[in-house]
């Protein structure tokens, strides 16, 4: 486990008088590897946080580039990013936040067929996707690699973000919550729909927390628990997610 410099000790202070934290935590965030995949709404706040937080390695996987409309709420970039892979301005931006943190920068879309290489060795994913087919990928390298998954979605002013142990007996994966979802040629985006962006600050930030949770201990484990947040209300309710015995990815009964 990390011994913790002078420095950090006064960086990471807040933390360490936190009696679910302290400095075995601290120690634990600093040896941590997670991986975000999506540098977009979501991605960008939970970046800014776990490289606050002390998160010892980051991965960042995204093959798009800063456009002028991803400005309203994906606040790591600004006006001089646009046209530049989103890793690697993510990756220049986390670095001014924090020196102690290695980011590694993959500017490629995850797939089934490179997810594993992409995710190996990570203690944690956080997956901040925009669609069904990329979440559903995401869940599925997970479950075959035993690693625990944050996933946080938002639309217009609403937010939802679940922790998922799939491969656990007793645990649902997020495809036990949407089944075999797909993307129709009719599925609403952002770009048609909007999307408040201090909504996607919101749930960027409950994902960062969700990670740390899972990587420190703190608090009640989250398994099987759906958040979900209207902001027109504004409200949050929990639903209990059970594990879907006719899953496809995590489920026992064959097709």
């Amino acid at each position: 486990m990390t011994d913790l410099t002078d420095a950090q000790l006064d960086r990471y202070a807040r933390h360490i008088i936190l009696p679910h934290i302290g400095g075995a935590g601290q120690a634990k965030l600093l040896d941590a590897h997670v991986a975000v995949v999506g540098a977009g709404g979501i991605g960008c706040p939970a970046l800014q946080y776990l490289a606050a937080a002390g998160v010892g390695r980051i991965t960042i996987i995204d093959d798009d580039n800063v456009s002028l409309s991803n400005l309203q709420r994906q606040v790591l970039f600004s006006e001089s990013d646009i046209g530049t892979p989103k890793v690697k301005a993510a990756k220049t931006a986390l670095a001014k936040i924090n020196p102690d943190v290695e980011v590694a920068a993959l500017g490629e879309r995850l797939s089934a067929d490179n997810g594993a290489n992409m995710l190996a060795g990570v203690d944690i994913v956080l997956d901040g996707t925009d669609n069904f087919a990329a979440r559903l990928a995401v869940n599925d390298l997970c479950h075959k690699l035993k690693t625990p998954l944050v996933s946080a979605a938002i639309g217009q002013f609403q937010g939802q973000i679940g922790t998922f142990y799939g491969w656990r007996d007793d645990a649902p994966c997020y495809r036990c919550f949407v089944g075999d979802a797909f993307d129709a040629e009719d599925c609403d985006t952002c770009a048609e729909n909007g999307v408040l962006g201090a909504i996607v600050g919101m749930m960027g930030s409950f994902a960062a927390m969700e990670a740390i949770r899972v990587l420190t201990g703190f608090g009640e484990e989250q398994t099987g628990r759906l958040h979900v947040f209207d902001g027109l209300k504004p409200a949050m309710r929990t639903m209990k997610l059970h594990k879907d015995a006719a899953c496809s990815t995590c489920g026992t009964i064959s097709g």
